[in-house]
């Protein structure tokens, strides 16, 4: 079963979780520590609330375990706004630019980690795991490194930066959680 399918199954699934007026507004699929979990976001009248089930469509209740799941979704998704600046196809279109006025030495090696990093960074649906972060981090790397920003990563700042923000929104969905967290 590919991932699609197991996100509208999921979907099914979590739909059944869903109070009186409140709709099921959004599945991401994570994989904290091999774990598959679909992290589910509920609304009512402008309130969220939230449910992480397993692929048998039982509630996670284990604190850690959902806070992970959180963390890792956002880190994910912070990678791929982040990485290569935000914006690959225009650092693509400036780089091939730069080869043709100037044909700067390493630029093809540059061009080359810029769409390494632009196919490293998958179309939705995907699934958040330390695996695909560690992809676009390396990819992100070889494309600093071929840029010449050894000295200090911006992608490792942006990173940095948005651990914070990955805290805030485990805090808001442990906050508004449907069952009660152990641990």
């Amino acid at each position: 079963m590919g991932l699609e399918e197991e996100i509208a199954d999921a979907h099914a699934l979590a739909a059944g979780y869903a109070e009186a007026r409140e709709e099921l507004v959004g599945v991401v699929p994570a994989e904290p520590a091999g774990i598959r979990i679909y992290l589910c976001a509920y609304q009512r009248d402008g309130v969220e609330t939230w449910l992480a089930i397993d692929g048998e469509g039982t509630p996670v209740a284990e604190r850690a375990l959902v806070r992970d799941a959180v963390s890792i979704a956002a880190l994910c998704e912070l990678a791929e706004e982040s990485a290569g600046g935000g914006d690959l196809a225009q650092l693509r279109a400036s780089l091939a630019q730069l080869r043709e006025t100037e044909a700067p030495e390493g630029i093809e090696a540059a061009e080359d980690a810029a769409r390494e990093l632009e196919e490293s960074i998958l179309s939705p649906p995907r699934l958040a795991s330390i695996e695909y972060l560690d992809t676009i981090g390396r990819a992100a790397g070889t494309l600093e490194e071929a840029l010449g920003e050894s000295a200090s990563s911006p992608f490792a700042a942006a990173m940095k930066n948005g651990l914070a923000a990955a805290e805030e929104l485990s805090a808001r969905v442990e906050g508004s959680y449907k069952v009660p967290l152990s641990g």
